[in-house]
C-alpha cells in the first residue's frame, strides 16, 4: 500500500475529502517523525512500536573495490511489531505471496515454457 492508497483509503472510510485526509495522514507522519528525531519512542497498540537505535561506528568494506571504510556512527529508527498485528499477518497464510512462483498473475503467460529434455 502506498501513501497515496492510504489517503483514498481513509477518505472512503470516514467520508472525507481526498485532501483533509492527505492533510491528516501528513498530519500523522511529520508527528511521527518529529518524535523520532527527539529519539522517543512511539507505540501504538496491536499495531507495533518504533524506536531509534544507535549504532557504533565500525571498519567496513567498499564491496566494489574492496577497500577499508569506516563507517560512522548512526541512529536508525526501528520498529517492533506488536502481538495483534503479527497473528493478524500470520493467520492470513491461505492467501496466495504476490510474486511467488504459485501465483495467478496474467503476466504468467508470457513466461517461457520449461523444457524438459526427455
Amino acid at each position: 500500500m502506498t501513501k497515496s492508497e492510504l489517503i483514498d483509503a481513509i477518505a472512503q472510510k470516514s467520508s472525507l475529502t481526498k485532501a483533509r485526509a492527505e492533510v491528516i495522514v501528513n498530519c500523522i507522519f511529520e508527528t511521527m517523525c518529529d518524535a523520532l528525531q527527539r529519539g522517543d519512542g512511539i507505540e501504538i497498540r496491536g499495531f507495533g512500536s518504533f524506536t531509534v537505535r544507535p549504532y557504533k561506528p565500525y571498519a567496513g568494506r567498499n564491496p566494489r573495490t574492496g577497500e577499508p571504510v569506516q563507517v560512522p556512527a548512526k541512529r536508525l529508527p526501528f520498529f517492533r511489531v506488536g502481538k495483534e498485528l503479527r497473528l493478524l499477518v500470520d493467520e492470513s497464510r491461505h492467501f496466495d505471496i504476490s510474486g511467488g512462483a504459485d501465483d495467478d498473475d496474467p503476466g504468467d503467460e508470457l513466461d517461457p515454457p520449461s523444457e524438459v529434455d526427455d
